[in-house]
């Protein structure tokens, strides 16, 4: 997408009713607007963030086995009064009557109906274990919204729900689910820790929440340091091996939230050099409930000796609206935010740096196409450096994983490089092979910086990398200045490493 056609609505100061972090700069960097309390549009660069979210959480539900189906956002009440939690669940439900006076509820949760769904669909045992997601916005009206997307009244979540035929099945269902999660997380970039929680208003007798380190997090955490160890190892985990003994590791080391929290124990099996304390933010909850919903919906099975028996049952959430404002919150710096590669919103920016040079606007259009049309990456093209010097600040601010300048000049064969720093990649790029005179930056997010100036024509299928902490901090103006920056190396860097 061209930057001249994107619509993102940057702001220069902070909202006054931003408290944190991630609210601030999703409103900043144009990613959210307020539409009322605790309800936010998602523009064009929160959604992108938002849906990579959405699709990493969906392939790790499929790999784990799970059938997605999608439920209405409306719910009957009459299944709520069936299963007792009508009443119960107070004013955080909006309750509403259609046109014929029916009572009707915005769902803030789908127990009830995806018991119903089962109930009328399955029979036998032989179709059990039964595994259901959906990803559908929620809405629970809370009494006091803040902290943006983090606690607001409306929310994008991944729900599951699981049916098994005994509590033994049902428990290893809840342990699939309880790797499962481990592996989203990691996938995403961040390290959750599972502790044991409270089943609130879901009810049930076993419940983890998965929380990430943050200093912003709402919950104070106490837990052993070993269990972060034990992490590091969930991508190498399979689901045909035994996930229980998996699960009772995890479960072994101590962790806990301040409502768990038993410090006689924790100082007792938890070495004092071992012991952390610090705050976090919840990104996941399961919950193993046993017969609560079946039994009062008449959830039943045959099994295989003809009995009706009724299924043992769990569920199991992400918020994946949170997870946007938890990512920020864990991952930025004083600059702004810095995206894990799996949910960065865009890959590269195409830069020209001599918009007036027909031959430079010509490559730089090329190489859009061509990546746009061969490629799975997010290219974003700036046309000229005027619109580069307002944006630079916006891309800081927002973390474009990579630039891509492209200029032409003859003046010189090469100003510096880091040669240990360069490395090569074949991309068949033969459209540009008969270009004279390119300068070509790029800027990854891997660790590096440096540039390089080329001349002549660039080789077939080989392409000059440069690597780079984050992005372009400090943009080139014109060749002298480049070449300035080069003769007083030791004084300015052309990126600076954040």
């Amino acid at each position: 997408m061209k930057l001249s056609n994107y619509f993102l609505p940057v702001l220069k100061e902070s909202p006054s009713e931003a408290e944190i972090v991630s609210h601030k700069l999703m409103l900043r960097s144009g990613m959210i607007s307020q539409s009322s309390s605790g309800i936010y549009s998602w523009l064009p660069l929160g959604l992108k963030v938002l849906k990579k979210i959405e699709n990493i959480v969906r392939d790790e539900q499929n790999k784990a086995g799970v059938n997605e189906i999608l439920m209405p956002t409306i719910q009957p009440a009459d299944l709520w009064k069936e299963s007792g939690r009508y009443e119960d669940y107070g004013k955080e439900m909006l309750r509403i009557n259609d046109r014929q006076e029916r009572e009707m509820l915005y769902g803030p949760t789908n127990e009830e109906q995806i018991t119903d769904i089962f109930r009328r669909n399955v029979k036998s045992y032989k179709e059990l274990p039964m595994l259901l997601y959906h990803i559908q916005w929620k809405f629970r009206d809370e009494l006091r919204p803040r902290f943006g997307v983090m606690r607001g009244r409306e929310f994008l979540m991944k729900d599951a729900y699981s049916f098994d035929i005994d509590a033994a099945s049902s428990e290893d269902t809840y342990n699939r689910f309880f790797i499962c999660y481990l592996k989203t997380f990691a996938r995403l970039g961040l390290k959750a820790i599972p502790m044991a929680a409270d089943t609130g208003p879901i009810g049930g007798d076993l419940s983890h929440e998965f929380i990430i380190i943050s200093n912003t997090g709402e919950s104070d955490i106490y837990f052993d340091n070993n269990i972060l160890n034990e992490g590091n190892k969930i991508s190498d985990i399979s689901y045909d091996d035994d996930l229980n003994s998996i699960v009772e590791k995890f479960k072994s080391y101590y962790s806990a939230s301040d409502e768990k929290h038993e410090k006689a124990k924790f100082d007792e099996i938890v070495q004092k050099e071992k012991q952390m304390n610090s705050k976090g933010i919840e990104v996941g909850h399961i919950f193993h409930f046993g017969t609560k919903y079946s039994n009062s919906m008449k959830a039943n099975v045959l099994d295989s000796d003809g009995k009706e028996k009724t299924v043992h049952m769990g569920s199991y959430g992400i918020g994946i609206s949170r997870l946007v404002g938890a990512i920020i919150e864990s991952s930025h710096d004083e600059s702004g935010i810095i995206w894990p590669d799996a949910v960065s919103p865009f890959t590269l920016g195409v830069i020209n740096l001599k918009p007036k040079d027909d031959e430079a606007s010509s490559i730089a259009n090329k190489v859009y196409k061509l990546i746009n049309d061969k490629s799975e990456f997010n290219w974003r093209l700036y046309k000229n450096v005027k619109s580069w010097y307002p944006t630079i600040g916006h891309d800081n601010m927002i973390s474009v994983e990579e630039f891509f300048a492209i200029t032409r000049s003859t003046k010189e064969h090469q100003l510096f490089s880091q040669n240990k720093k360069i490395i090569k990649k074949n991309i068949a790029l033969s459209a540009l092979s008969s270009s004279v005179g390119l300068t070509l930056i790029i800027a990854p997010q891997t660790g590096y910086w440096g540039v390089y100036v080329g001349l002549g024509p660039l080789i077939v299928g080989q392409w000059l990398i440069i690597k780079a902490n984050k992005i372009i901090a400090e943009p080139i103006i014109s060749f002298d200045e480049a070449k300035n920056i080069a003769d007083d190396f030791n004084k300015r860097l052309l990126f600076k490493n954040r």
